[in-house]
């Protein structure tokens, strides 16, 4: 079994362009930083773009700094049409967790719109320039989530915070399962993976509509969790590693919780192909973007061959 206990492991990235969503703090910030020291061009899209500037300042070689918000399609296309040259690799990084109902700027439920619905659009968009993978951010939290396609925005149903981050979760495997059927349909090289970092101290505020739940995940998150660093390996994996696609890759000791990456099992709901392609279907219909590819025009190849990690 393949495995990555240290980013020293990592393969020299030079020649190669990565983009990173949500790159200015916990794993995306400690991913982007160690491509960046490994020579790969590295370009971070985050909302705040003075902390993104600051943040880029301490990384080695060549960092750029964009403007991405997931909670506006407008911004995500803004961001699209911006990028003009190949990327190796696209890294949906940014995620959100809320304990109340909210919504996106276009109106879409928080945490399906910026979980889901962005990314899905922003691989869409860019999906004719990506020459080797595209790695989502996923959750052992879609283990207890199902999908009600009649109601995917919680519109009528009683909300639950933990639920839909829960389903966000699980979509963003199911949209992963059906982009790696299009692509090798198409005979593309590009892979899809997804990543989850365990139980990691990154920031990232649990809230989960439970306060007894989110004040001991406050208490003891930061003496038992890992840090950041070990929590992006699972995401430098999937990026860099010579895995199949549709892989989800995790922490492989104590139940996924913590310890070095490896590919790890994903349950039959997270697979079903039934609810992938009517998923699909969905988030086309409510981003507006669609599969850029049919039989007769594959994605660019790679411009480097990827070792193993």
């Amino acid at each position: 079994m393949l495995t990555l206990a240290s980013p020293s492991r990592i393969p020299d990235q030079t020649g190669r362009t990565v983009i990173v969503t949500g790159a200015t703090s916990g794993i995306g910030r400690a991913a982007a930083a160690v491509l960046a020291a490994k020579g790969a061009r590295l370009i971070l899209a985050v909302r705040d773009q003075e902390k993104g500037r600051a943040v880029a300042a301490e990384m080695s070689g060549r960092v750029e700094v964009r403007p991405l918000d997931f909670s506006s399609l407008a911004s995500v296309r803004q961001f699209a049409d911006g990028i003009d040259s190949t990327v190796d690799v696209l890294i949906n990084n940014a995620g959100t967790m809320t304990d109340s109902l909210q919504h996106t700027a276009d109106g879409f439920e928080l945490q399906f719109g910026v979980n889901h619905l962005a990314p899905f659009a922003l691989t869409n968009l860019l999906l004719d320039r990506i020459t080797d993978r595209v790695v989502s951010t996923s959750s052992t939290a879609y283990r207890s989530a199902q999908l009600d396609f009649d109601d995917l925005q919680w519109a009528h149903r009683p909300y639950k915070p933990f639920g839909a981050y829960g389903a966000s979760k699980l979509s963003v495997l199911l949209f992963t399962d059906e982009l790696q059927r299009r692509l090798s349909a198409v005979g593309s090289s590009v892979i899809a993976t997804t990543a989850h970092p365990g139980w990691a101290s990154t920031g990232f505020r649990i809230t989960s509509g439970n306060r007894l739940i989110d004040a001991l995940s406050a208490i003891f998150t930061p003496m038992l969790a890992q840090g950041p660093d070990a929590g992006a390996l699972p995401t430098l994996l999937a990026a860099v590693g010579d895995i199949p696609g549709g892989s989800f890759v995790g922490p492989s000791r104590f139940g996924g919780v913590r310890g070095p990456a490896a590919v790890g099992e994903i349950s039959p709901v997270a697979k079903d192909p039934d609810s992938a392609a009517r998923l699909w279907r969905a988030s086309e219909q409510l981003t507006g973007t669609h599969f850029p590819f049919t039989s007769a025009s594959p994605s660019p190849a790679p411009t480097t061959d990827v070792s193993g990690a």
